[in-house]
């Protein structure tokens, strides 16, 4: 593969987004781009930015959830939990503010390449 189809691929990966449909309470359906899956204190969760119409963010809103997969089945769908504990919640907001910083400081590290 040439160095050209490599970039190409890697722009195009970049371009993808995951997304997942979440039902809420009052029984509508919000879709939502997966930003990352965080591990704090041994446990995962997942970062979701709930998307409008057009597919856009604009209330600046992310949801955070318990996360778990069946390590016996790849294919089954993850499990998504709410976050009942505030110190827990604090915690994961926290280590997303720390990945934002981290990705920041890549892009800031990948501009001067």
């Amino acid at each position: 593969m040439g160095k050209n189809e490599k970039n190409s691929t890697k722009e195009e990966l970049e371009k993808e987004e995951m997304t997942v449909d979440l039902e809420l309470d009052d029984g509508t359906s919000v879709t939502c781009a997966v930003v990352t899956i965080l591990t704090v204190a041994g446990k995962d969760y997942i970062a979701l930015l709930p998307l409008n119409e057009d597919g856009e963010n604009t209330e600046g809103e992310v949801w955070f959830y318990h996360y778990s997969e069946n390590p016996k089945d790849p294919n089954e769908e993850p499990v998504l939990g709410y976050i009942e504990d505030d110190e827990e919640y604090e915690a994961v907001a926290d280590a997303f503010d720390e990945f934002l910083d981290s990705a920041e400081f890549d892009e800031l590290v990948d501009d001067e390449s």
